[in-house]
């Protein structure tokens, strides 16, 4: 038995702290359950998370209840203690995939995400039986081996998770070059403050598990759940908070053009026009995540050169497809009078009306300045 296992009535407040936690998981969970922010899209490939899982993985605290109602079980003090660093985490990776990998290739790592997924359950699945069964279930020797396996797993899960930081980083670095018609393709602003999540969290999953002390538990429990509340508060007014948004376009490129070369204008003229026939010709400017590097891939010449023309030419990628949007939009209320906004807007290549109103608003202030 751990050193700070004793009847005393200390293990009752151990109780009352993971069930704070829990509680505030459960809150969690209903709130992002009931809380539309934004009208919901019938395709998943859209950037924001998908509620069902941030609902479902924050329920999972609920198999920790058996340290709350007998915090001085063994059974229930080896999962309360494993929990943490073994299934945080998975937990960072996924969401951190789900949050911002939609649009940039979610697919690739949902396989990733669900391997993920299935090995911190197999790891986490003799302990919660053990704390649930009256008498326990695991003998001393297989607790003993299991504990190195679920510690193999917490490795490898803060590997996970390290990768999902890394890929964001690496989306992050892209979205700084003008690649999204639709900013809210990627909340750059907002990717910054929540990447590095796994590493915040660290100091508050291992010390208990480490120092094998409730009283270090106890302490977390508090921690962790007013991490929940914050990241919570951060999480529901993600549609309403304008500074998620980053002006992409208004990056500098540093472009190498010969001033003296005689071609430059036959070349510049022949990308507008290519660009044109793509985006304008070709209507790929309904295409709601239509990117900088679809356009390239359509061009005769390099992305430098293609994103100088759209600055010189057209104001900028974001400002042109936008703009053909906005046009396309009034024709389209006029020809389908009574469609809603909403409707209309996504007609027109926005991912929302929020976003065909900024678009609108955005334009229409770059044109008086």
């Amino acid at each position: 038995m751990h050193s700070d296992m004793i009847y005393t009535d200390s293990f009752y407040w151990y109780g009352v702290t993971a069930m704070i936690y829990i509680v505030t998981c459960w809150i969690f969970s209903v709130v992002r359950g009931v809380h539309n922010c934004g009208t919901p899209k019938d395709s998943r490939d859209y950037i924001w998370p998908d509620r069902k899982m941030q609902v479902t993985i924050y329920l999972h605290a609920t198999v920790l209840l058996p340290y709350v109602l007998n915090p001085h079980s063994e059974a229930a003090w080896l999962l309360m203690k494993t929990y943490f660093p073994c299934t945080y985490y998975c937990y960072c990776g996924i969401l951190i995939f789900c949050f911002f990998g939609s649009v940039k290739q979610w697919s690739k790592w949902n396989t990733t995400s669900w391997t993920a997924t299935i090995i911190t359950v197999l790891a986490m699945l003799p302990f919660i039986v053990h704390a649930w069964l009256p008498d326990g279930l695991l003998t001393p020797a297989f607790i003993s081996v299991w504990n190195k396996v679920a510690l193999a797993v917490s490795f490898l899960m803060m590997g996970f998770s390290g990768v999902a930081m890394w890929q964001v980083w690496l989306w992050m670095k892209q979205s700084r070059d003008v690649n999204y018609s639709n900013p809210e393709d990627f909340p750059t602003e907002y990717a910054h403050r929540v990447w590095l999540a796994p590493v915040v969290l660290t100091p508050m999953l291992w010390p208990a598990y480490v120092m094998d002390s409730p009283k270090v538990m106890a302490v977390m429990s508090v921690l962790l759940a007013i991490f929940n509340i914050v990241l919570l508060l951060n999480v529901m007014p993600v549609w309403r908070r304008a500074a998620i948004l980053t002006s992409v376009e208004d990056e500098d490129f540093d472009v190498e053009v010969d001033a003296h070369d005689e071609l430059a204008e036959e070349r510049t003229s022949r990308i507008a026009t290519e660009i044109e026939q793509f985006v304008y010709t070709e209507a790929a400017y309904l295409d709601p995540h239509l990117k900088l590097e679809q356009v390239v891939e359509r061009c005769s010449f390099s992305r430098s050169y293609v994103s100088r023309v759209f600055t010189e030419r057209f104001g900028g990628f974001s400002d042109y497809v936008n703009g053909l949007r906005l046009s396309y939009y009034d024709h389209y209320m006029k020809q389908h009078p009574n469609s809603t906004s909403e409707a209309a807007a996504e007609a027109s290549g926005f991912t929302s009306y929020r976003a065909y109103y900024r678009a609108k608003e955005r334009l229409a202030q770059r044109s008086t300045t």
